[in-house]
């Protein structure tokens, strides 16, 4: 509690609470003693049920009605289908292309940070400059394709900043943490820009890792097993699955004794910092 400045209002509110910490901490021993790639630790998560944590901290909905008004660009052929001799590593922290983790706070909004990962970084590659952008104008603005707290995707958040003509700086358009309202009225402030989007090819981890050689790209993953609550370090190897529920951004790739990963951006603030998966 002292930790994560965590208080409760009754005293029986924080005996359930510590009976959750309980069987969390007793889960987190337990994995930690069968797993030997990664570990999990107490977090700021640990007083909350795993139900909990899923139902405030996922946001993805990729199954929302896809996707007649946000459709990536025409293009018979992947962009970087011919790319050829990929380097062994990329880590685009390294490279100055990603802003500091972000805390999407208890509100469903990954969509709108794993949109604004990418936006970051190809507008640092293009133009040097490395400019943190607003999540909570996506969370604000772009309706009703994406439905701000309550989860969105990442095809559509491109396409609103697209047809908006930019995002906003975070400084001008910063973070709630809470669906706010729209404002249009900032229109003479700086905005960063793109002119489209491009689904990677389904499936195809060739085709990822030749995008994520050249840019930092959005990705989904299925985080709602309970080992990603508590995961601390080492290469996540499982248990994974193809229920995609939270949208982060995957910001190089690499290998470590023979294991091959990917390294994430998540939004859960600097204790989860990037989560390095499998690839």
């Amino acid at each position: 509690m002292a930790n994560h400045n965590k208080s409760y209002d009754t005293m029986k509110e924080m005996m359930r609470r510590f009976e959750v910490f309980k069987d969390n901490l007793k889960h987190i021993d337990e994995t930690n003693k069968k797993r030997t790639s990664y570990w999990l630790g107490l977090n700021e998560f640990a007083d909350l049920s795993h139900e909990e944590f899923r139902m405030m901290y996922l946001g993805l909905k990729p199954n929302f009605t896809r996707r007649q008004e946000a459709t990536s660009s025409d293009k018979s052929e992947f962009m970087y289908e011919n790319a050829v001799e990929l380097p062994k590593s990329v880590d685009w922290r390294k490279k100055g292309a990603i802003t500091p983790v972000k805390n999407q706070g208890a509100c469903g909004s990954c969509w709108a940070f794993s949109t604004v990962v990418a936006v970051e970084g190809i507008n640092k590659i293009m133009t040097g400059n490395l400019t943190s952008l607003s999540e909570q104008e996506l969370i604000d603005c772009d309706k009703p394709l994406n439905n701000g707290c309550n989860g969105g995707l990442m095809d559509y958040a491109f396409q609103y900043i697209v047809s908006s003509g930019g995002l906003h700086t975070e400084d001008d358009y910063p973070y709630l943490m809470e669906e706010g309202t729209c404002d249009d009225k900032r229109g003479a402030l700086q905005v960063v820009t793109i002119t489209g989007y491009e689904d990677v090819p389904e499936n195809n981890e060739a085709s990822l890792l030749k995008a994520l050689a050249h840019q930092p790209v959005s990705v989904a993953i299925e985080a709602s097993g309970r080992d990603f609550q508590f995961y601390t370090g080492g290469i996540f190897d499982g248990p994974c699955g193809t229920e995609l529920d939270h949208g982060v951004a995957a910001v190089g790739y690499g290998s470590s004794k023979s294991e091959d990963y990917i390294i994430v951006k998540n939004s859960w603030g600097p204790s989860g910092e990037k989560r390095v998966i499998l690839g």
